[in-house]
C-alpha cells in the first residue's frame, strides 16, 4: 500500500501512476484520499486541544478548591464534563475516517518502477534482451495443446466446466511427464543447496493486506468456502 505521506505531498505522482496502469476510474480516489486525510488531521487536533484543555482545567479545579472558591470549581467540574462526550464522539469519528482512509488506499495501485516498460497488456511487452538466434525448423511447429490432445492427455471441456477456461486436466503419460519435469526442476534446485519446501495451500487475506487492492486479491485467489463456511476463519 503506498504512504499515506507520498499521496498527501505528492498527489499528481500518483496519479500519473495510475494513469499508466490503464486504471483512470481510481484517479478521482487519490482526491478523496486527501479529503478525508485532511478531515481525520483535524479531528487529531481536535482532540489533542480537548484533551489538553481537559487536564489544565482539571489541575485548576484542585487549586479552586484549595482556596475555598467552591463555585469557580464546580464551574470547572461542569466544564470538564462538557469535554468528555466531545471527545468520545471524535474518537468514533477518528475510527470511522481511519478506515475509510484505509479502504480507499488499498484501491490505489502500487508504483511502477521507473525501468518498467508501460503497455495495456502482454502484446505491447518489450524484450529487454536476447541470448542466440532462435532455430526455425524447416516444417511446421504444431501447437502444445495439439499434441497433448493426440497423445489424449489434456481434458479442456472438463476443466471449462469445473474451473472455467484456460484451466486443464492433465491425463495419462502427459501428467507423468508434468510431474517428472516437477521432480527434476526439484531435485535439479535441491543440488544447488536450496532447501525444498512445500509451502501452506491457503492463505490468510491480512497477509496480502497492503500489497493488492481487495478486488485484485478477488480475482487471483480462489477462496475456501465449505472449509471454513461454519467457522470464523480470515481466507
Amino acid at each position: 500500500m503506498i504512504d499515506i505521506k507520498l499521496l498527501r505531498t505528492n498527489p499528481d505522482i500518483i496519479k500519473e501512476n495510475i494513469k499508466k496502469k490503464f486504471q483512470d476510474e481510481k484517479i478521482a480516489i487519490v482526491d478523496e484520499v486527501i479529503e478525508l486525510d485532511k478531515k481525520l488531521r483535524d479531528t487529531i487536533a481536535e482532540v489533542d486541544s480537548l484533551r489538553n484543555q481537559r487536564n489544565v482545567t482539571s489541575k485548576k479545579i484542585g487549586g479552586l478548591m484549595a482556596q475555598g472558591k467552591k463555585e469557580e470549581a464546580e464551574a470547572a467540574k461542569a466544564e470538564v464534563a462538557k469535554i468528555g462526550p466531545r471527545m468520545d464522539e471524535l474518537s468514533v469519528l477518528q475510527n470511522e475516517l481511519g478506515e475509510k482512509i484505509r479502504e480507499k488506499m488499498m484501491i490505489i495501485p502500487n508504483i511502477i518502477d521507473a525501468s518498467v516498460p508501460i503497455g495495456k497488456d502482454d502484446s505491447e511487452n518489450v524484450e529487454v534482451e536476447r541470448f542466440g538466434e532462435p532455430a526455425v525448423p524447416d516444417f511446421e511447429v504444431p501447437y502444445h495443446i495439439d499434441i497433448m490432445e493426440k497423445l489424449s492427455g489434456v481434458d479442456l471441456d472438463s476443466a471449462r466446466k469445473t474451473s472455467g477456461n484456460g484451466f486443464y486436466y492433465l491425463l495419462g503419460d502427459i501428467a507423468r511427464l508434468h510431474s517428472a519435469i516437477l521432480s527434476y526442476a526439484r531435485d535439479f534446485m535441491i543440488d544447488k543447496g536450496f532447501t525444498y519446501c512445500i509451502p501452506p495451500y491457503m492463505i490468510r487475506s491480512g497477509v496480502v493486506t497492503g500489497v493488492m487492492s481487495f478486488s485484485e486479491m478477488e480475482r487471483c485467489c480462489y477462496r475456501c468456502y465449505e472449509l471454513f463456511r461454519n467457522g470464523k476463519h480470515d481466507v
